[in-house]
């Protein structure tokens, strides 16, 4: 592409959030292009064949929080997604304990075996986790109230934003709003610790509080990450997982077609350069290849720090806003694989290699909170951990399109790995090394599954930033952490989805409400923007 071409509105990035502000904008009659840098739409949520006849979601993997009311506007079923759910939550396999099982039904006789107390405890858990969910799903498609130093009548909307949030927390009894203020300042484990005395109820749900998280269950604030994670739901039903039939680009490639069927522009290898600016504004973006789409509209659905890094001049940019976007958390910890398997892992605790309802589900290889904090001390000592966490799932279990008759594809979610390695190590020289590690880790509980291995696909930190721009590896576009959430993400006085020059607005990961397959930043993002059009904001080019 050499031309200057316009349109109302040019996207950067066609990840899923790209894609959803795409089809709302143009479902309101403007002309929107999407430029993305890869061949193929959906960001991190694709689906690749990794190994001849294997294909598997190479990055994203699961299903929960992409949200009900996007897949309803998108018409995403009539697209062709259809969601199927695991036919068990999660399987713990304990070693010489045994295996917990957490799924519907089943939980409370899986936690008797280790603590009679526990079991008592799960319905009152379940309950005041789901009742403060409640609450905050209703934010996620909100746009968080904005801090603003203009004047009565820029602050006023503000203001009454505030109050519609503070009606929603004022649903919360007293005992539910310290409940809540506990989920956002403490640790996954201390929250776990005062709940339940058992070691594998506790690592079963601790996992989700350092999923993507470069952290110790027991740091400060990682109760939040785990509430993160119990958001959202599948076919109507709260706190269930599932799998896209075709992975999870199956949901990108319905949000692409839904999208285009609106009129979008989308264009594949088309990697954008820079933000060009005019008189202040955000006027356009030019290309790699050296052409110029100029638009009434920029919007990013990047990660914060590589906007604002380096695909804008930052001298037009604030000075303090420039030195918070640097000092942007990013850095998740994850090491991702996909795995082409001849078999099913033949589990030491619960045998068998035909497929049951364990081999369904998330099976999340570490078996307590020490376990935990321990590996993540050890990435932060020596670059990885000596004994790992794997969360494996096997959606071939449930979509038999995936592999060939016979085989399975896993996916290897692994933590903690740190983003950088120590000693100015690079992670081209240590992946399969680690790789080797986490295989070791499974086999040690599936001893066929190392010989059942017929190709591997390995995603350090380092390849997911080289390959999806997820800085560090981060899966969130940045930490989840209370000072980078609601209406600080991705910094005071830009939660509202507006860049900090005007014609500049973000979409992705890295704003309200934060990361996962949701599609709801990019939903909020293009609510913003049409009302920006429709108050003449956006000056015709």
């Amino acid at each position: 592409m050499s031309d200057s071409t316009t349109c109302d509105v040019v996207i950067i990035g066609g990840g899923h959030n790209g894609l959803v502000c795409a089809a709302y904008l143009a479902a309101a009659g403007l002309r929107v292009t999407v430029l993305e840098r890869r061949d193929v739409v959906g960001g991190a949520a694709v689906t690749e064949e990794f190994f001849p006849g294997f294909r598997n979601s190479v990055a994203a993997y699961t299903v929960s929080l992409l949200n009900p009311k996007i897949i309803a506007d998108l018409e995403l079923g009539r697209h062709g997604l259809r969601i199927v759910e695991r036919q068990l939550s999660n399987f713990l396999p304990l070693g010489e304990s045994g295996y917990l099982k957490v799924g519907a039904g089943k939980t409370a006789q899986e936690v008797a075996k280790f603590s009679a107390s526990d079991a008592g405890r799960l319905d009152d858990y379940a309950l005041r986790l789901d009742r403060i969910a409640d609450v905050l799903r209703d934010l996620v498609l909100q746009t968080p109230p904005n801090v603003t130093d203009g004047g009565w009548l820029e602050a006023l909307p503000e203001l009454l934003r505030a109050a519609r949030v503070g009606r929603g927390m004022g649903r919360l009894d007293l005992p539910m709003r310290r409940e809540l203020l506990d989920l956002f300042v403490k640790s996954a484990g201390d929250y776990l610790d005062g709940w339940f005395e058992s070691a594998p109820i506790k690592a079963a749900y601790g996992f989700d509080g350092i999923v993507g998280n470069y952290a110790s269950p027991y740091a400060a604030g990682s109760a939040y990450v785990l509430l993160h994670h119990v958001f959202g739901e599948v076919n109507g039903k709260k706190g269930a997982w599932g799998h896209a039939i075709g992975g999870m680009g199956a949901i990108t490639q319905a949000m692409a077609k839904a999208a285009r069927l609106r009129g979008v522009d989308i264009q594949v290898g088309s990697a954008v350069r820079e933000v060009v600016l005019s008189g202040g504004r955000a006027v356009g973006v030019s290309t790699e290849a050296g052409g110029m789409i100029r638009a009434r509209c920029v919007v990013s659905n990047l990660n914060p720090k590589l906007l604002f890094g380096s695909m804008i001049d930052r001298g037009a940019l604030d000075r303090d806003f420039v030195e918070r976007m640097d000092r942007w958390r990013c850095g998740s910890g994850t090491f991702r694989m996909n795995v082409a398997l001849s078999s099913l892992p033949d589990f030491t605790v619960l045998p068998g290699q035909a497929c049951a309802e364990h081999h369904t589900s998330g099976i999340i290889m570490a078996p307590s909170l020490q376990y935990m904090d321990q590996a993540y001390l050890d990435a932060k000592a020596h670059g990885w951990s000596k004994r790992p966490i794997v969360e494996m799932l096997i959606p071939s279990t449930l979509d038999d399109s995936l592999a060939p008759a016979g085989c399975h594809v896993a996916s290897l979610f692994c933590q903690h790995v740190a983003p950088t390695l120590p000693g100015g190590a690079s992670w081209d020289a240590h992946r399969e090394e680690v790789a080797d590690l986490m295989i070791d880790l499974v086999d040690s509980h599936a001893p066929n599954f190392k010989a059942s291995v017929l190709g591997r696909q390995i995603m350090s930190p380092l390849d997911l930033e080289r390959t999806f721009g997820l800085i560090g590896g981060d899966i969130f576009h940045g930490a989840l952490s209370l000072d980078q959430l609601f209406s600080a993400r991705p910094t005071l006085g830009h939660a509202d989805y507006r860049g900090p020059v005007p014609g500049l607005y973000l979409c992705g990961s890295g704003t309200h409400p934060g990361g996962g397959v949701t599609g709801a930043p990019g939903h909020n993002a293009a609510r913003e923007i049409l009302k920006d059009f429709r108050r003449g904001r956006l000056k015709r080019i």
